[in-house]
C-alpha cells in the first residue's frame, strides 16, 4: 500500500499560489515520487490552520507546509504569513515548514519570529519547481527513514548462518519439532530470524550506540521535541530508575508524588535518596487518585529549597493531566530538576488537543511508554532529555547498569517504526481515536445504565482550581446504575463479548483508546454495553472503599530499611484483628494495593494503627485488589519490619 502525501502551499497571492501548486504537481508527475506527493493550495490565516487540522477520510497525510512570506515591506508582526507559520508550528510541530522569501533580509526576520522551527527556505524569484519538489521529497524521505529497522530487515534478508546466540538459531530449533513446532508457526519466521545476537556489528549497540541505533534515536529526539532521546527495552520502569541514579547521589533530597508508579519508589531505594512524599488528591467516591494539589507542590518547593529533583506523573492512569508549566517554573526557580513520568502520555506531541507535553512545558526529563498508545511493542519505551546540564556519560553508565547486554532487537525496531508512524500519520490516527472517544461517550451515556465520567466527575475537590485537564483517550465508566459489580461486568465483557478492558475500581471500568482502535471495535463495544444495559438490573449499593491513610513519616532512608533482613510480623493477630504489634514499627518493603498501584507503605515508613486497619479492610472487602509486598508465611500474610536492634543501629533520617 503506497502512501499519499500532501504539500500545502500557503499564500495570500492567489495567482502565485496556483502557479506553485501546478509547478510542483507537474514535477511530481515527471520525477520519482515514492511518497505519492501532491501539492494543494490555500490562503493564509484561518484557512491555512484549518487545512493543517483537517482529517477528511479521503485526504492524504499532510507532511510539508510551504508558506509564502509575501511582498517586501510588510510589517513584521502584521505579516499574515509569519503569523500563520507560528500558528501552524503551535498546532502541529511535527510538520516540516518551508518559507518562501524575497531575499535574505526576509530570512533574518522569519528566523527571529519562528525560531528554529523552519526547516528550509525557497526564494520567490526562483521558479525551479523540479528543485523544490526534490527538496520537499528528500525532507519526507528523511522523516520516513527507519535506520535501525532497515538495517535489521536487510541483515535478516541476507540469511546468514547463525553460529552465535540466541540458541534457537533464528528459529531453526523450533522447526520440525513435534513438541514446539507450533511456536514457530505462531510467532513467525521473520520475528525469529530478527532475534539476533549483539555479535552483529552493523546493528549497533544499545549500550553504546554509534551507528543505526544512534541515528534512530536522533530522529526520535526531533520528533518528540527533545535535545536527546534514548531507547529503553526494559520499559519506563527502568527508565525512571536510570534517571534517578543519574541525578541523585545517596542522601540527596527529592520531592515526589505519592501517586507515582512503583518504579519511582524503587528508584528511591536504589539511589539512596531522601524522599519527601507528597500526598495525592483522592476522589473518594470512585476510589481514584488524582494529582498533587498545586498549593501542596508550592509549599513543598518552598520548604525544601535543597531538593535536587521533583518527579510527577502526568497524565495519571485515569487521564488526569497537571497544568505543568507553572509548576515546572516554580521548581526551576528553586534550582530543582523536573522529571515527568509520561508513561501514559507518549502520544500527546502529535495532536493539539493533547498538548502541551511535559517537554513543551519545560521539563528536564520525560519518560514515555511508547507501547501504551503508539505502535511499539510491550516494554519498548523512550527517555527524552532537555536538561541543559545533562551528563551523557553519567547517564550512559547508569543506563548500562540496568539494561540487558542482550537486548531484543525487535523491540528496538518497533520504537524506530512507532516514531515514523507517529510523525507521518499520528495526527490523523489520534484524531480518529479522539472522535471515537467522543462518540463512545455519547453512546454509552445513552444506555442509561452506564455513564462516562467527565473531568468534573473525576477531579478531587482539592484540585478543582488547579487547571487539571483530561486525556479523552481514557474513558472511565461509572457502572453503579447497571446492577453489576465491577468483577461481574469484566467477566461478562470478556466471557460473552470477547472484550478486555484496561482496569477497574469497585464502581468503574476504564477503557483505553489507542491508534489501534478501529470502527469495528467501537461498534462491538457499544453493542455489548447496550445489551448489558437492556438486562435492567436493579442498581446496587457498593461497599465503600476504605480511604487510603495519609503518609506518616520516615524513620530512616528507604534504602537502609529495604536492605536489612528485618523480621516478619503477621497482619492479623490470633483473634483475626489488625495486629497491634505492628503499630510504631518500621516497614522494610513497599506495600502496594493494585489497582491503583500506589504504595500505602514504603521502606523506612513508620506504621500506624490506621494503616494496618486499612490493609485488613482492603483484604476483607475488595476481592479484586491484590496487595503486593506482603510476605506469605505458613499461609498467613506478614509484614517485614525492622527488628528493634536493626532500627537502633540505623542512622535516623
Amino acid at each position: 500500500m503506497n502512501p499519499a502525501t500532501h504539500v500545502l502551499v500557503v499564500s495570500a497571492d492567489e495567482e502565485w499560489r496556483s502557479e506553485v501548486v501546478q509547478g510542483l504537481n507537474q514535477a511530481a508527475g515527471r520525477l520519482d515520487n515514492p511518497f505519492g506527493l501532491m501539492a494543494v493550495g490555500c490562503p493564509c490565516g484561518d484557512a491555512a490552520v484549518d487545512a493543517v487540522l483537517a482529517t477528511a477520510p479521503t485526504q492524504a497525510d499532510l507532511q510539508v507546509v510551504v508558506i509564502d512570506h509575501g511582498p517586501r515591506g510588510a510589517g513584521a508582526r502584521g505579516n499574515p504569513a509569519v503569523t500563520t507559520a507560528q500558528r501552524i508550528i503551535e498546532a502541529r510541530p511535527e510538520l516540516s515548514l518551508y518559507m518562501v522569501l524575497e531575499d535574505d533580509a526576509d530570512k533574518l526576520l522569519v528566523e527571529q519570529l519562528a525560531s528554529d522551527a523552519v526547516d528550509g527556505y525557497f526564494f520567490r524569484g526562483e521558479h525551479d519547481f523540479n528543485g523544490w519538489f526534490r527538496i520537499v521529497a528528500a525532507e519526507i524521505a528523511e522523516k520516513a527513514e527507519t535506520p535501525f529497522y532497515n538495517a535489521l530487515r536487510e541483515y535478516v534478508a541476507q540469511a546468514k548462518d547463525s553460529w552465535h546466540t540466541p540458541g534457537h538459531g533464528g528459529g531453526d530449533s523450533f522447526k520440525g519439532s513435534p513438541w514446539v513446532g507450533d511456536f514457530y508457526d505462531f510467532v513467525g519466521e521473520q520475528m525469529l530470524r530478527a532475534d539476533l545476537s549483539v555479535s552483529v556489528p552493523e546493528l549497533d549497540s544499545l549500550l553504546h550506540p554509534m551507528g543505526v541505533i544512534a541515528q534512530a534515536q536522533k530522529l526520535a529526539a526531533k520528533a518528540f521535541g527533545a535535545r536527546k532521546t534514548y531507547f529503553a527495552t526494559n520499559g519506563t520502569s527502568t527508565a525512571n530508575k536510570v534517571i534517578f541514579q543519574t541525578l541523585l547521589a545517596p542522601g540527596d533530597k527529592l520531592l515526589l508524588d505519592r501517586n507515582c508508579h512503583k518504579s519511582v519508589h524503587h528508584g528511591v531505594i536504589l539511589s539512596g535518596a531522601r524522599p519527601v512524599y507528597l500526598d495525592s488528591s483522592v476522589n473518594r467516591h470512585y476510589g481514584i487518585f488524582g494529582p498533587v494539589p498545586k498549593a501542596t507542590l508550592a509549599a513543598a518547593i518552598e520548604a525544601h529549597p535543597d531538593a535536587k529533583v521533583l518527579i510527577l506523573t502526568s497524565c495519571t492512569y485515569d487521564g488526569l493531566r497537571y497544568d505543568l508549566k507553572p509548576i515546572i517554573a516554580m521548581a526551576h526557580a528553586a534550582g530543582i530538576k523536573v522529571i515527568i513520568d509520561e508513561a501514559w502520555f507518549g502520544h500527546a506531541r502529535f495532536h493539539p488537543e493533547l498538548r502541551p507535553t511535559a517537554l513543551e512545558c519545560g521539563a528536564d526529563y520525560a519518560t514515555q511508554s511508547t507501547h501504551k498508545i503508539l505502535s511499539a511493542f510491550s516494554q519498548a519505551s523512550m527517555v527524552h532529555v532537555n536538561d541543559p546540564a545533562f551528563d551523557d556519560h553519567l547517564f550512559r553508565e547508569n543506563f548500562n547498569m540496568h539494561a540487558s547486554t542482550s537486548p531484543q532487537y525487535n523491540l528496538i525496531a518497533s520504537l524506530d517504526v512507532a516514531r515514523k508512524q507517529a510523525v507521518l500519520e499520528g495526527y490523523r490516527l489520534l484524531d480518529r481515536s479522539l472522535k471515537f472517544a467522543h462518540e463512545l461517550r455519547e453512546k454509552i451515556n445513552a444506555t442509561g445504565a452506564f455513564r462516562v465520567l467527565e473531568l468534573e466527575d473525576l477531579l478531587p475537590e482539592e484540585v478543582k482550581g488547579d487547571g487539571i485537564r483530561l486525556d479523552p483517550t481514557k474513558l472511565t465508566i461509572d457502572i453503579s446504575q447497571s446492577g453489576y459489580s465491577a468483577d461481574e461486568l469484566r467477566d461478562e465483557l470478556i466471557g460473552r463479548y470477547n472484550i478486555q478492558v484496561e482496569k477497574n475500581t469497585h464502581n468503574t471500568l476504564t477503557l483505553l483508546l489507542t491508534i489501534g482502535t478501529t470502527r469495528s471495535k467501537v461498534s462491538r463495544l457499544f453493542d455489548a454495553m447496550l445489551r448489558l444495559a437492556k438486562e435492567k438490573r436493579a442498581p446496587r449499593a457498593y461497599a465503600r472503599v476504605p480511604e487510603a491513610p495519609r503518609f506518616t513519616e520516615l524513620a530512616c532512608l528507604p534504602r537502609d530499611a529495604f536492605y536489612e533482613a528485618g523480621e516478619r510480623l503477621p497482619l492479623l493477630d490470633e483473634q483475626g484483628q489488625p495486629n497491634a504489634q505492628l503499630t510504631g514499627r518500621v516497614c522494610c518493603d513497599q506495600i502496594v494495593p493494585y489497582p491503583p498501584g500506589i504504595p500505602v507503605l514504603v521502606p523506612g515508613q513508620v506504621i500506624e494503627a490506621n494503616i494496618v486497619s486499612y490493609l485488613v479492610r482492603l483484604l476483607q472487602t475488595q476481592k479484586s485488589i491484590d496487595l503486593h509486598g506482603l510476605a506469605l508465611v505458613d499461609g498467613e500474610l506478614h509484614l517485614r519490619v525492622l527488628s528493634e536492634a536493626e532500627r537502633a543501629a540505623l542512622p535516623a533520617r
